[in-house]
This record gives C-alpha cells, structure tokens and sequence, in this order.
C-alpha cells in the first residue's frame, strides 16, 4: 500500500476538482464552526487538503495556520487562497506530530474528514488539547467507517491494496467520544447528518487552578 504521502500526491489534482457531494451539509457545517470563531482567533486547521474550507473561514479570524501532509494538495491551497486575495493563511507541510508548534497557542482546531484517516487517533487528540487555549475548540467532521455498510468495509481492503484507497480507522460514534473526553475534552454540539458520519464541537475543558503549574494552593 502507498504511503499516505505518496497516496494524497497522486490524488491531488482529482480532489480538486471534485464537487461537494452534500453542499447543504457542507455550509451547516461553515456555519455552525463560524459560530464559534473569533475575528482576533488563531486558528489551525490539520488534513487541510486543497484548502476550500480554510479560506471560507480565514476572513472571520485572526490567523489560519493550514497544514497537510502532501505538498501538491498544499500547491493547489495556496494557489486558490491567492486567486481568492485571502492572505492571512500561512499554509504548512507536516503532520500533526511532527511540526514544531507552541502548546496552548491556538482559539480553535479544525480536523475535517480527517480523524479516520489517521492511525492514532488517540496520539492526535492529545496533540490537539495541548495545542489549544484553554477553553479552546476542536471541530471534527469524521466518517465512521464501522458504520458504513458491510460491502465498503469488505471492499476498501481490496482499494488499499490496489492503491485506489487510502488507510482508513474503523471508529464508530461511541469510540470517538470516548477519546476525546478521555483527552480533556467535553462535547458542546453534536451532528450525525448521516449515519455514517459524526459532526463535533469539543471544548477543551478548563484545568483546576492547582494543575495549572505552580504550587498547589
């Protein structure tokens, strides 16, 4: 199977020019993340692919900090923020663990149809909770692939090994929540517009004053 790098290169340009399958779902989904970003906000999004929803956001925040692992995706982003005369995303190749971020630094974190396409999901969690404020927020907009029907889940070990499909976590709702309150975080809203896949907004949860460094009182 190719690696995830190599698998997102190849698909890049395709991906582009793929229409948005549900656009009512789609702008729901802008609209209710906008609810909850600030005009002063830093803001990163991981797995940001050709960057549409980054530049939809960039004009209601401070700052985007956009980041994927595959650098023709990243092309295509930066290409598209220029035609669209946003400037205030930094575009970044990288994956979550392995770019040098500075904890607690972000108001809010986008991961979009991306959390199943990770091996760790747990790892990626925590990551994500010591990158953001306190009172932060995580929006996520995941597949659940243990609960697509039983062909697709017999059928995507055939496309992985073809090379026609990429590695894929087999998270259902309840796995999902679990790590994510398990990583500090508590549910503020929740959408489930198809069976299949799970809308969250997760805040990170305010530590006691005696965990926050110092001396206990």
């Amino acid at each position: 199977m190719k690696s995830a790098k190599e698998f997102w290169d190849k698909a890049a340009p395709r991906y582009a020019k793929r229409r948005i399958r549900h656009e009512e779902i789609y702008h729901k989904k802008l609209a209710i993340t906008q609810e909850y970003l600030r005009p002063d906000g830093a803001v990163l999004e991981f797995g940001c692919g050709t960057g549409s929803t980054a530049i939809v956001h960039a004009p209601h925040v401070g700052h985007v900090l956009a980041t994927d692992i595959s650098a023709e995706m990243l092309a295509i982003a930066a290409s598209k923020a220029r035609d669209a005369g946003i400037d205030n995303i930094d575009f970044q190749q990288g994956t979550l663990d392995g770019l040098e971020l500075e904890r607690e630094s972000f108001d809010a974190v986008l991961g979009l149809n991306i959390l199943h396409l990770l091996e760790d999901v747990e790892a990626t969690m925590s990551r994500v909770h010591a990158l953001l404020k306190q009172g932060g927020v995580f929006v996520s907009s995941t597949a659940l692939i243990a609960d697509i029907a039983f062909y697709w889940r017999w059928l995507i070990p055939v496309l992985q090994r073809l090379g026609f499909a990429p590695y894929v976590k087999c998270l259902d709702k309840q796995a999902l929540v679990s790590l994510l309150t398990s990583a500090g975080f508590s549910i503020e809203y929740e959408w489930q517009p198809t069976k299949a896949s799970l809308f969250l907004i997760a805040r990170k949860r305010a530590e006691p004053a005696c965990c926050q460094g110092g001396e206990r009182r």
